[in-house]
Protein backbone atom coordinates (compact mmCIF):
# COMPACT_ATOMS: atom_id res chain seq x y z
CA UNK A 1 0.00 0.00 0.00
CA UNK A 2 1.12 3.36 -0.71
CA UNK A 3 -0.55 6.60 0.87
CA UNK A 4 -0.51 10.05 -0.35
CA UNK A 5 -1.02 13.12 0.97
CA UNK A 6 -2.31 16.22 -0.96
CA UNK A 7 -3.45 19.50 1.13
CA UNK A 8 -4.35 21.49 -1.32
CA UNK A 9 -5.94 19.33 -3.97
CA UNK A 10 -7.85 20.48 -6.93
CA UNK A 11 -9.99 20.03 -9.43
CA UNK A 12 -7.78 20.30 -12.55
CA UNK A 13 -9.13 21.67 -16.09
CA UNK A 14 -7.41 21.63 -19.06
CA UNK A 15 -7.83 23.47 -22.18
CA UNK A 16 -5.98 22.26 -25.47
CA UNK A 17 -6.10 25.27 -27.94
CA UNK A 18 -5.44 25.15 -31.81
CA UNK A 19 -2.41 27.29 -31.60
CA UNK A 20 -0.19 29.52 -29.48
CA UNK A 21 -1.69 31.34 -26.71
CA UNK A 22 -2.89 35.03 -27.40
CA UNK A 23 -2.93 37.34 -24.83
CA UNK A 24 -5.98 39.41 -24.37
CA UNK A 25 -7.47 37.58 -27.63
CA UNK A 26 -10.69 35.08 -27.93
CA UNK A 27 -9.29 32.06 -29.17
CA UNK A 28 -11.35 28.95 -28.99
CA UNK A 29 -10.27 25.13 -27.69
CA UNK A 30 -10.21 22.26 -29.34
CA UNK A 31 -10.62 20.07 -26.27
CA UNK A 32 -10.90 20.30 -23.14
CA UNK A 33 -10.14 18.04 -19.84
CA UNK A 34 -11.73 17.78 -16.24
CA UNK A 35 -9.83 15.82 -13.59
CA UNK A 36 -9.30 15.20 -9.90
CA UNK A 37 -5.78 16.84 -9.18
CA UNK A 38 -2.82 17.18 -6.87
CA UNK A 39 0.25 15.71 -6.96
CA UNK A 40 -0.60 12.99 -4.36
CA UNK A 41 -3.94 12.38 -6.36
CA UNK A 42 -2.51 12.24 -9.59
CA UNK A 43 0.30 9.90 -8.15
CA UNK A 44 -2.32 7.45 -6.91
CA UNK A 45 -4.31 7.56 -9.98
CA UNK A 46 -1.00 6.41 -11.84
CA UNK A 47 -0.56 3.61 -9.26
CA UNK A 48 -4.42 2.36 -9.39
CA UNK A 49 -4.10 2.44 -13.28
CA UNK A 50 -1.32 0.00 -13.02
CA UNK A 51 -2.43 -2.02 -10.47
CA UNK A 52 -1.09 -0.47 -7.42
CA UNK A 53 -2.68 -0.57 -4.34
CA UNK A 54 -3.11 3.43 -3.04
CA UNK A 55 -4.77 5.61 -0.61
CA UNK A 56 -5.51 9.10 -1.49
CA UNK A 57 -5.62 11.43 1.77
CA UNK A 58 -7.37 14.83 1.72
CA UNK A 59 -8.97 17.63 2.85
CA UNK A 60 -12.62 17.91 1.09
CA UNK A 61 -16.32 17.34 1.73
CA UNK A 62 -17.93 14.31 0.25
CA UNK A 63 -19.87 15.91 -1.76
CA UNK A 64 -16.86 18.49 -3.51
CA UNK A 65 -15.89 18.16 -7.21
CA UNK A 66 -12.79 16.45 -6.54
CA UNK A 67 -13.92 13.73 -4.19
CA UNK A 68 -16.89 12.83 -6.40
CA UNK A 69 -14.72 12.60 -9.06
CA UNK A 70 -12.13 10.18 -7.09
CA UNK A 71 -15.24 8.34 -6.60
CA UNK A 72 -16.35 7.66 -9.59
CA UNK A 73 -13.01 7.09 -11.08
CA UNK A 74 -12.78 3.99 -8.31
CA UNK A 75 -9.92 6.06 -6.65
CA UNK A 76 -9.84 4.71 -2.67
CA UNK A 77 -9.18 7.94 -0.72
CA UNK A 78 -10.18 9.82 2.65
CA UNK A 79 -11.20 12.98 3.02
CA UNK A 80 -11.07 15.48 5.77
CA UNK A 81 -14.34 17.37 5.85
CA UNK A 82 -13.66 21.15 6.16
CA UNK A 83 -16.48 22.92 5.18
CA UNK A 84 -15.49 24.25 2.20
CA UNK A 85 -15.31 23.92 -1.21
CA UNK A 86 -11.79 22.62 -2.60
CA UNK A 87 -10.33 24.88 -5.73
CA UNK A 88 -9.59 24.87 -9.36
CA UNK A 89 -7.01 25.00 -11.46
CA UNK A 90 -6.77 25.69 -15.12
CA UNK A 91 -3.91 24.40 -17.47
CA UNK A 92 -3.45 26.07 -21.45
CA UNK A 93 -1.83 23.69 -23.36
CA UNK A 94 -0.26 24.95 -26.91
CA UNK A 95 0.39 22.44 -29.84
CA UNK A 96 4.17 22.60 -28.80
CA UNK A 97 3.27 21.19 -25.31
CA UNK A 98 4.31 24.68 -23.72
CA UNK A 99 1.48 24.85 -21.20
CA UNK A 100 0.07 27.90 -18.85
CA UNK A 101 -1.03 27.28 -15.59
CA UNK A 102 -3.53 29.11 -13.33
CA UNK A 103 -3.88 27.69 -9.81
CA UNK A 104 -6.20 28.70 -7.46
CA UNK A 105 -4.77 29.59 -3.65
CA UNK A 106 -6.89 27.30 -2.42
CA UNK A 107 -8.85 27.43 1.45
CA UNK A 108 -7.64 28.09 4.47
CA UNK A 109 -7.00 25.38 6.49
CA UNK A 110 -7.81 25.89 10.74
CA UNK A 111 -5.11 25.01 13.56
CA UNK A 112 -7.71 22.39 14.40
CA UNK A 113 -8.71 20.78 10.66
CA UNK A 114 -4.40 20.52 10.13
CA UNK A 115 -4.36 18.40 13.27
CA UNK A 116 -6.76 16.35 12.34
CA UNK A 117 -5.44 15.64 8.60
CA UNK A 118 -1.85 14.67 10.47
CA UNK A 119 -3.74 12.21 12.78
CA UNK A 120 -5.60 10.73 9.55
CA UNK A 121 -2.64 10.54 7.75
CA UNK A 122 -0.67 8.55 10.85
CA UNK A 123 -3.59 6.37 11.56
CA UNK A 124 -3.57 5.41 7.89
CA UNK A 125 0.37 4.91 7.33
CA UNK A 126 0.25 1.77 9.35
CA UNK A 127 1.51 -0.68 7.25
CA UNK A 128 2.20 1.33 4.50
CA UNK A 129 5.30 1.20 1.92
CA UNK A 130 5.90 4.51 1.10
CA UNK A 131 3.94 7.67 2.39
CA UNK A 132 4.44 10.03 -0.25
CA UNK A 133 3.68 13.95 0.57
CA UNK A 134 3.15 15.71 -2.23
CA UNK A 135 2.06 19.52 -3.57
CA UNK A 136 1.75 22.81 -2.07
CA UNK A 137 0.08 23.68 1.55
CA UNK A 138 -2.77 25.69 1.42
CA UNK A 139 -3.52 29.18 3.27
CA UNK A 140 -2.68 29.23 6.89
CA UNK A 141 -0.57 26.18 7.07
CA UNK A 142 2.89 26.70 7.97
CA UNK A 143 5.59 25.54 5.34
CA UNK A 144 7.23 23.10 8.34
CA UNK A 145 4.11 21.12 7.65
CA UNK A 146 5.55 18.15 6.11
CA UNK A 147 8.70 18.46 8.49
CA UNK A 148 6.50 17.58 10.86
CA UNK A 149 4.49 14.83 9.45
CA UNK A 150 7.94 13.51 8.99
CA UNK A 151 8.61 13.77 12.18
CA UNK A 152 5.11 12.56 14.22
CA UNK A 153 5.36 9.55 11.15
CA UNK A 154 8.84 8.37 13.05
CA UNK A 155 8.38 8.65 16.44
CA UNK A 156 4.80 7.22 16.41
CA UNK A 157 6.21 4.05 13.92
CA UNK A 158 10.30 4.00 14.63
CA UNK A 159 11.70 1.12 12.10
CA UNK A 160 8.61 0.34 11.07
CA UNK A 161 7.50 3.98 9.56
CA UNK A 162 6.92 3.62 5.75
CA UNK A 163 9.53 5.30 3.84
CA UNK A 164 8.58 8.87 2.79
CA UNK A 165 8.81 10.81 -0.62
CA UNK A 166 8.49 14.20 -0.91
CA UNK A 167 6.93 16.22 -3.92
CA UNK A 168 6.48 19.94 -3.12
CA UNK A 169 8.56 23.47 -3.90
CA UNK A 170 9.81 26.37 -1.83
CA UNK A 171 9.73 26.38 1.83
CA UNK A 172 7.50 23.36 2.46
CA UNK A 173 10.30 21.77 0.15
CA UNK A 174 13.31 23.22 1.96
CA UNK A 175 12.12 22.49 5.65
CA UNK A 176 11.05 18.46 4.46
CA UNK A 177 14.85 18.02 3.49
CA UNK A 178 15.89 19.35 6.41
CA UNK A 179 13.30 15.90 8.36
CA UNK A 180 15.66 13.48 5.93
CA UNK A 181 13.10 12.10 3.72
CA UNK A 182 14.10 8.99 1.83
CA UNK A 183 13.26 10.77 -1.64
CA UNK A 184 12.70 14.24 -2.74
CA UNK A 185 11.50 14.80 -6.11
CA UNK A 186 12.73 18.39 -6.99
CA UNK A 187 12.38 19.90 -10.51
CA UNK A 188 16.00 21.00 -11.93
CA UNK A 189 15.13 25.18 -10.84
CA UNK A 190 13.52 23.54 -6.97
CA UNK A 191 16.85 21.37 -6.71
CA UNK A 192 19.05 24.72 -7.39
CA UNK A 193 17.21 26.77 -4.75
CA UNK A 194 17.13 23.62 -2.20
CA UNK A 195 21.09 23.10 -2.77
CA UNK A 196 22.22 26.81 -3.24
CA UNK A 197 24.45 25.97 -6.05
CA UNK A 198 24.47 27.02 -9.72
CA UNK A 199 20.46 28.26 -11.18
CA UNK A 200 17.57 25.96 -12.68
CA UNK A 201 19.07 26.25 -16.33
CA UNK A 202 22.27 25.27 -15.48
CA UNK A 203 21.03 22.18 -14.06
CA UNK A 204 19.15 21.10 -16.92
CA UNK A 205 21.95 21.81 -19.17
CA UNK A 206 24.23 19.53 -17.10
CA UNK A 207 23.93 16.89 -15.46
CA UNK A 208 26.98 16.88 -13.55
CA UNK A 209 25.91 19.71 -11.66
CA UNK A 210 22.58 17.91 -11.17
CA UNK A 211 24.58 15.44 -9.70
CA UNK A 212 26.83 18.00 -7.44
CA UNK A 213 23.36 19.60 -6.44
CA UNK A 214 21.82 16.60 -4.90
CA UNK A 215 25.16 15.28 -3.48
CA UNK A 216 24.16 18.17 -1.15
CA UNK A 217 20.74 17.01 0.00
CA UNK A 218 22.14 13.70 0.40
CA UNK A 219 24.92 14.49 2.74
CA UNK A 220 22.24 16.28 5.02
CA UNK A 221 20.75 13.04 5.19
CA UNK A 222 18.21 13.00 2.24
CA UNK A 223 17.55 9.22 1.09
CA UNK A 224 17.68 9.86 -2.55
CA UNK A 225 17.33 12.41 -5.23
CA UNK A 226 15.01 12.33 -8.26
CA UNK A 227 15.89 15.20 -10.09
CA UNK A 228 12.78 15.54 -13.35
CA UNK A 229 14.48 17.58 -16.07
CA UNK A 230 11.71 17.75 -18.96
CA UNK A 231 12.48 16.53 -21.88
CA UNK A 232 16.18 16.07 -20.72
CA UNK A 233 15.43 13.45 -18.94
CA UNK A 234 15.87 12.33 -15.34
CA UNK A 235 18.40 12.27 -12.80
CA UNK A 236 18.66 9.83 -9.74
CA UNK A 237 21.13 10.26 -6.95
CA UNK A 238 21.92 8.22 -3.72
CA UNK A 239 24.51 7.77 -1.75
CA UNK A 240 25.54 4.53 -3.37
CA UNK A 241 25.98 6.16 -7.30
CA UNK A 242 23.71 8.32 -9.35
CA UNK A 243 22.45 8.04 -13.13
CA UNK A 244 20.94 10.03 -15.94
CA UNK A 245 17.64 8.64 -18.16
CA UNK A 246 16.94 10.05 -21.51
CA UNK A 247 14.07 9.06 -23.77
CA UNK A 248 14.26 9.92 -27.69
CA UNK A 249 13.04 12.82 -28.74
CA UNK A 250 9.24 13.25 -28.79
CA UNK A 251 6.52 16.57 -28.84
CA UNK A 252 4.77 16.87 -25.83
CA UNK A 253 0.69 17.15 -26.14
CA UNK A 254 0.59 18.25 -22.08
CA UNK A 255 3.22 18.37 -19.09
CA UNK A 256 0.74 18.48 -16.52
CA UNK A 257 1.17 15.35 -14.03
CA UNK A 258 4.10 14.15 -16.61
CA UNK A 259 6.43 14.95 -12.93
CA UNK A 260 3.64 13.34 -10.70
CA UNK A 261 3.35 10.26 -13.20
CA UNK A 262 7.44 10.16 -13.01
CA UNK A 263 7.24 9.52 -9.08
CA UNK A 264 4.59 7.09 -9.43
CA UNK A 265 6.66 5.08 -12.18
CA UNK A 266 9.55 5.24 -9.62
CA UNK A 267 7.64 4.06 -6.53
CA UNK A 268 6.19 1.35 -8.52
CA UNK A 269 9.48 -0.06 -9.34
CA UNK A 270 10.44 -0.02 -5.99
CA UNK A 271 7.23 -1.33 -3.96
CA UNK A 272 8.86 -4.23 -6.38
CA UNK A 273 12.09 -4.33 -4.83
CA UNK A 274 13.72 -3.20 -8.18
CA UNK A 275 17.84 -1.93 -7.88
CA UNK A 276 17.93 2.36 -8.71
CA UNK A 277 18.75 2.34 -12.05
CA UNK A 278 15.37 0.35 -12.76
CA UNK A 279 13.26 2.62 -10.92
CA UNK A 280 14.66 5.38 -12.65
CA UNK A 281 13.92 3.98 -15.96
CA UNK A 282 10.77 3.56 -15.12
CA UNK A 283 10.45 6.91 -13.80
CA UNK A 284 11.58 8.32 -16.98
CA UNK A 285 8.93 6.09 -19.24
CA UNK A 286 5.87 7.17 -16.75
CA UNK A 287 6.82 10.61 -17.47
CA UNK A 288 7.63 10.40 -21.08
CA UNK A 289 3.82 8.69 -21.58
CA UNK A 290 1.90 11.34 -19.58
CA UNK A 291 3.39 13.90 -21.68
CA UNK A 292 2.11 11.89 -24.62
CA UNK A 293 -1.37 11.91 -23.51
CA UNK A 294 -3.56 14.59 -23.36
CA UNK A 295 -4.71 16.93 -20.33
CA UNK A 296 -3.97 15.10 -16.90
CA UNK A 297 -4.42 11.59 -18.36
CA UNK A 298 -2.10 9.54 -16.33
CA UNK A 299 -0.60 6.46 -17.74
CA UNK A 300 -0.80 3.13 -16.87
CA UNK A 301 2.29 0.44 -16.96
CA UNK A 302 1.29 -1.01 -19.98
CA UNK A 303 1.28 2.26 -21.87
CA UNK A 304 4.78 3.26 -20.95
CA UNK A 305 8.02 2.07 -23.14
CA UNK A 306 10.81 1.69 -20.58
CA UNK A 307 12.83 -0.67 -22.86
CA UNK A 308 13.47 3.31 -24.89
CA UNK A 309 15.08 5.14 -21.69
CA UNK A 310 18.68 5.05 -22.05
CA UNK A 311 20.20 4.82 -18.18
CA UNK A 312 23.81 6.02 -17.58
CA UNK A 313 25.77 5.58 -14.65
CA UNK A 314 27.34 9.09 -13.72
CA UNK A 315 29.22 7.03 -11.37
CA UNK A 316 30.40 9.71 -8.49
CA UNK A 317 31.99 8.87 -5.51
CA UNK A 318 30.45 7.48 -2.96
CA UNK A 319 28.54 9.97 -0.66
CA UNK A 320 29.25 9.67 2.88
CA UNK A 321 26.33 9.02 4.63
CA UNK A 322 25.19 11.43 8.28
CA UNK A 323 24.74 9.84 11.74
CA UNK A 324 20.70 9.84 11.80
CA UNK A 325 19.30 10.78 15.25
CA UNK A 326 16.06 10.21 16.47
CA UNK A 327 13.59 12.97 17.79
CA UNK A 328 12.42 12.48 21.26
CA UNK A 329 8.96 12.35 21.85
CA UNK A 330 9.01 16.11 23.25
CA UNK A 331 10.73 17.49 20.75
CA UNK A 332 7.08 17.13 18.52
CA UNK A 333 5.36 20.39 18.02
Amino acid sequence: MIVTLTPNPSLDRTIELAGPLERGEVQRAVAAHSEPGGKGVNICRALEASGISSLAILPGDADDPVLLALTSQGIPHLGLPIAAPLRSNVAITEPDGTTTKLNEPGPVLTLAQQDALVDLVLDQSVGASWLVLAGSVPPGVPDDFYARIIRELRARFGSDAPKVAVDSSGGPLAAAALARPDLLKPNGEELAELSGLFDGDTLEANPARVVDAARVLIAGGVGAVLATLGAKGAVLVTAEGSWIATTPPMIAVSTVGAGDSALAGYLLQSNAGASAPDCLRQATAHGAAAAALPGSTVPALHQTNPSAVTVTDLAPAPVPRPVLVSYPQEDIQ
